[in-house]
């Protein structure tokens, strides 16, 4: 994929598509836990993530971390819908009842609130049958650069 810049015309969820394809091309993190994006749209970001076996605890349960690493990628992809750098400054989340073994959990971020350089989102991670998992607040801060490059000049200065 070619992560160029949009046109000031590009609809907006165009552009959340495209930073989402920019950003998942380097994850690594979130690639190799097995996540899928299901859907992004300016300010919103939906992940899913089936619990494996190596993810669970000593309580046979999910362990919080992966939990919560679910939820923070959604937040990140959620924030970055503007062709803005932006990571996590705050995070806080309450677990709610535990994830299994085989459950496909889905983290959906919304944006609550962004200003200047600094947003609020929420997300709520659900299990397969819909029932709340855990409930995550992120506070955002944007940074230096975009994720899609600049377009390149045309040629029609040396013309």
């Amino acid at each position: 994929m070619d992560a160029q810049a949009p046109r000031s015309d590009t609809p907006p969820g165009e552009v959340a598509e495209a930073c989402a394809r920019a950003m998942w091309a380097d994850d690594q993190a979130s690639q190799g836990l097995g996540m899928v994006v299901e859907r992004v749209a300016p300010g919103e970001a939906v992940l899913s993530m089936t619990i494996r076996p190596e993810m669970t605890n000593g309580h046979g349960i999910c362990h919080g971390g992966f939990i919560f690493t679910l939820a923070d990628s959604a937040f990140a992809f959620a924030c970055n819908t503007y062709n803005q750098r932006t990571v996590a400054q705050h995070c806080a989340v309450t677990f709610l009842q535990p994830g299994r073994r085989g459950d496909t959990l889905t983290a959906h971020a919304v944006e609550r609130n962004r200003s200047g350089r600094s947003g609020i989102y929420d997300v709520t991670v659900r299990d397969g049958r819909g029932e709340v998992v855990a409930e995550f607040r992120g506070h955002s801060r944007t940074i230096a650069g975009t994720l899609l490059a600049p377009e390149t000049e045309t040629s029609e200065k040396n013309e």
